[in-house]
């Protein structure tokens, strides 16, 4: 089975290239095309779903640059972003659909099989969109990309869905990794590991999970949370309390880069999950740390927070465009106490042996953890590519934990859910480097998640706790 996610039965591995249309032809393409006050939500959409299938865009990056060059009302704005993510968050359980009404769907040109997609997605998943609008702006799109020849064809096979969706014959769970693959819009080759890692049940519950509302969390600026909760509790957002002490939701909320409160350093965009991670460190003043994969910023600003200005936090990242980041996030805060540079962590630095209390790896890694949030990174992963990142790893932990002095800490933290790049890659980590063993992870994070670790780490299932599927291990080097 190929690596192209098809009309049918799912794929393998990662979306389609297809075919891309003349840069003249592409919607909003052109200067002059950008800021129009009459912009289709629809379009853009489109527009976004093919950036991340063809030219392998994040959705939310792509989704704000497309955004920020037309000029919508805050409703076509949410309906832009939903159609965008519940496409993508159920792109092989659309195209089974489709499937049942439509031949040879890869002959069709990459927009037409987006704008089909898209309407698909109202069709069958939208409440409040009537089907009859879902066809017809369908076909409206097909004409305005210039997509004349194919908006017949559009029209019949989306009202042929609308007269059949009640009678499509969905597969059941007699073959297990069919049915995730389709009903979840998970690659084959991710549900079966999963089901290798976790067992049926857990499986299911991990590729079926959806967060009903989704939300962006905020992190306090340490030493301000007292300032932070009466600025907030002054401002017309949703909001409710996180898991973490302190940390707080906001629904709806757009922009929040752009908040005033936010320029000013009064708190973080930060997940929770990625906040564990650095907590995990108990980082204490006067410490001596790395973080040796930083970007973008949020563990070292979170770790020379707790500092207090004192010590030395070194954060390192691999490509300078991704070391700004870092820089941006520090000056925000004004951390005086943090060395930014440019390094590949898996080349030793002589010099910085024995030298740290405390290290941090947040490695690179195939990000499933993070996929209801982000439903485009499941189909980004391959399993040449796991392999791959669970090699750069293993080289970052042997490498990294030379810098750890006798009695110090080492971290090694992930935003994913494959064993072998988390619990399996800390025990072959330990029989390789037996002058290390587990440690217990600091009573700053909340029992109730400490209380799932096992003998090689602590792995965070969204479905069951709450915040992204992070992996942390905490190491002591013996003294």
């Amino acid at each position: 089975m190929d690596n192209k996610p098809k009309f049918g039965r799912p794929g393998t591995g990662r979306p389609e290239g297809g075919k891309r249309l003349p840069q003249a032809q592409r919607p909003y393409g052109k200067p002059e095309m950008r800021a129009r006050s009459n912009a289709d939500p629809r379009i853009v959409a489109v527009t976004v779903i093919e950036d991340v299938l063809e030219n392998e865009a994040y959705a939310s990056l792509s989704l704000d640059d497309r955004l920020n060059e037309v000029n919508l009302n805050q409703l076509d704005r949410r309906l832009c972003a939903s159609i965008v993510y519940r496409t993508l968050e159920n792109l092989y359980r659309l195209d089974f659909a489709l499937a049942r009404f439509l031949r040879d769907a890869d002959a069709l040109p990459m927009q037409v099989r987006i704008i089909l997609r898209a309407a698909a997605c109202q069709i069958l998943l939208f409440d409040r969109v009537p089907d009859s609008a879902a066809v017809n702006e369908a076909v409206k799109q097909t004409r305005a990309l210039h997509l004349d020849g194919f908006s017949g064809m559009v029209n019949a096979v989306l009202r042929r869905l609308v007269e059949g969706k009640d009678q499509i014959a969905w597969p059941d769970e007699t073959d297990r990794v069919h049915y995730l693959a389709v009903t979840c819009s998970v690659p084959e080759w991710l549900v079966q590991r999963l089901i290798d890692d976790y067992g049926w049940e857990t499986a299911k519950q991990i590729a079926s999970f959806r967060t009903e509302k989704h939300f962006v969390t905020l992190r306090p600026t340490y030493g301000r949370e007292k300032e932070f909760s009466e600025r907030i509790g002054r401002k017309v957002w949703t909001t409710e309390s996180g898991v973490l002490p302190g940390s707080l939701r906001v629904y709806g909320a757009m922009q929040l880069a752009r908040d005033n409160d936010y320029l000013d350093g009064l708190y973080s965009i930060q997940g929770e999950g990625s906040t564990i991670a650095a907590m995990a460190l108990g980082a204490r003043r006067g410490m001596n740390v790395l973080d040796c994969c930083a970007a973008p910023g949020g563990k070292t600003a979170y770790i020379a927070e707790r500092m207090e200005g004192t010590g030395r936090v070194y954060a390192w990242d691999l490509h300078d465009h991704r070391v700004a980041l870092i820089r941006a996030a520090i000056r925000r805060l004004h951390l005086e106490n943090v060395r930014v540079a440019a390094r590949d962590a898996v080349v030793f630095k002589e010099d910085l042996a024995d030298t740290m209390d405390a290290v941090l790896i947040d490695a690179p890694c195939s990000g499933l953890g993070v996929m209801d949030d982000k439903p485009d990174v499941k189909y980004r992963p391959t399993p040449e590519s796991v392999t791959g990142l669970c090699e750069t790893q293993r080289m970052l932990l042997d490498t990294c934990c030379r810098y750890v002095r006798p009695g110090g800490i080492l971290v090694y933290s992930t935003c994913t859910l494959l064993k072998d790049e988390n619990e399996r890659q800390i025990a072959a980590f330990l029989e390789r480097h037996p002058e290390f063993k587990i440690d217990a992870l600091p009573d700053s994070i909340p029992e109730i998640l400490r209380a799932q670790a096992g003998a090689n780490g602590l792995q965070l299932l969204p479905y069951r706790d709450g915040v992204e599927g992070f992996f942390v291990a905490r190491m002591k080097r013996r003294g």
